[in-house]
């Protein structure tokens, strides 16, 4: 890089599966500062009254049902006046944050949107109406095969007659929604040639076309058996990107790549973070993160740690003019002064945040040893193997060595790349 820093996906990092989670971070001589966690409660569908007063009757759930479809039909025939008309009961503030994800909505290439109960028992009840658990449903023409899914909570209370009415979310009963991109803050949406680029801040042409490079890239590497392309969210600031990979405790990161439930599979990316990396930092982490993307973020639970890592940071430094001790200088250090790893990174060895960037090197290597000596193609088939049978096994079918063999050959790499 040209101020002489190290790799820049070697702290803080952590990865969860199922579902998958791959934070990719940075170096602390790019950036300081951190990404905040966001704590998030998904609810509980049995009754609790947490207002003050007499409960309100449990709504009628075909009427609910009416009004979530007339909010669906006004999304699809871009009707704001329509949309709104479901909230008119409801204070101020409630009913500005509609009108703002109603036009953030519009800005979206939604192929569906509509809100569903997922439980005709209230979460919560009190004098201020009762609160239905519900599950949100869309979809982006493009990108997303399957139904996205999220948890939401709107308040609903008797209205004139035998009529029910949207008075609110679950925040007044501690019942918080699963947050997206369109929560909180004016977004605009990028379309790329294989990405979607949906933020609330700057630079989002940039992230776009930085991820159309990558996918020839990442193919020229993995195959096409992916969908070569990608949804990338950018929200106003990083503690909202944490609260787009929930249950995540990471700090001082730039991107991450997360695979939800429904398959829909996503970049966020932390501003503050990401905007503090030079341009090859912005282009490694987002083709790193691509990576996962393509590979499926290997959802398997078997495939070891180092492969997934390494593979990500030998596409993402592929072609790249760093030089590999630069790039390695923490693991450099310690190879030179006679210190060389015994065994592979275990997947415990990314958790700890006392030799992160070294472990990422490791893995790195590794997987850049296996390119140099037997190629590519069988990088890629070591890396699917790995998911089929044990490291072991996997080594032996694709490289003829097992893991003794592998390692040995892997520290003499080390020694003549950093030594």
């Amino acid at each position: 890089m040209a101020d002489g820093t190290s790799h820049p996906l070697s702290t803080g990092r952590r990865v969860t599966r199922r579902p998958v989670l791959v934070v990719v971070p940075l170096v602390a001589v790019l950036l300081a500062g951190g990404l905040w966690t966001v704590a998030r409660d998904g609810g509980s569908p049995a009754p609790a009254a947490t207002a003050t007063g007499a409960p309100v009757p449990p709504p009628d759930v075909r009427a609910v049902e009416t009004i979530l479809r007339n909010r669906a039909r006004a999304v699809r025939e871009r009707d704001r006046a329509a949309f709104l008309a479901t909230v008119i009961g409801a204070s101020e503030a409630f009913r500005e944050s509609q009108r703002l994800l109603f036009d953030n909505l519009m800005r979206l290439p939604l192929e569906s949107w509509r809100e569903e109960t997922a439980s005709p028992v209230p979460a919560a009840t009190g004098d201020g109406g009762a609160t239905l658990k519900l599950t949100l449903r869309y979809r982006l023409r493009g990108f997303d095969e399957r139904e996205v899914t999220r948890t939401r909570y709107l308040t609903f209370a008797p209205g004139e007659g035998s009529g029910w009415r949207i008075v609110g979310d679950g925040v007044r009963n501690g019942l918080s929604d699963d947050a997206d991109i369109w929560d909180g803050a004016r977004i605009a949406a990028v379309r790329g040639r294989h990405s979607l680029v949906i933020g609330a801040t700057g630079g989002l042409e940039e992230i776009a076309g930085r991820l159309d490079a990558a996918v020839p890239r990442i193919t020229e590497v993995v195959g096409d058996r992916w969908a070569r392309r990608v949804v990338a969210l950018v929200p106003a600031d990083d503690q909202r990107a944490a609260a787009l990979a929930p249950g995540n405790p990471v700090t001082n990161i730039a991107a991450l790549a997360v695979s939800g439930p429904a398959g829909e599979d996503r970049i966020v990316i932390a501003p503050g973070t990401f905007g503090r990396l030079n341009a090859l930092g912005r282009e490694v982490v987002l083709t790193h993160e691509l990576t996962h993307v393509a590979t499926g973020g290997a959802r398997d639970g078997r495939t070891p740690l180092w492969l997934i890592e390494g593979l990500a940071d030998y596409v993402g430094y592929k072609g790249a003019t760093v030089p590999v001790r630069s790039a390695a200088r923490e693991l450099a250090r310690e190879v030179a002064a006679g210190r060389v790893p015994e065994a592979l990174p275990e997947a415990a060895d990314f958790d700890g945040p006392d030799r992160l960037p070294q472990v990422y090197a490791e893995a790195w290597l590794a997987c850049r040893m296996v390119a140099e000596r037997y190629g590519e193609d069988a990088l890629v088939e070591l890396y699917r193997a790995a998911g089929r049978r044990s490291q072991e096994a996997a080594l032996r079918s694709t490289l003829g060595v097992g893991t003794a063999g592998f390692t040995a050959m892997w520290r003499d790499y080390l020694r003549k790349e950093l030594g």
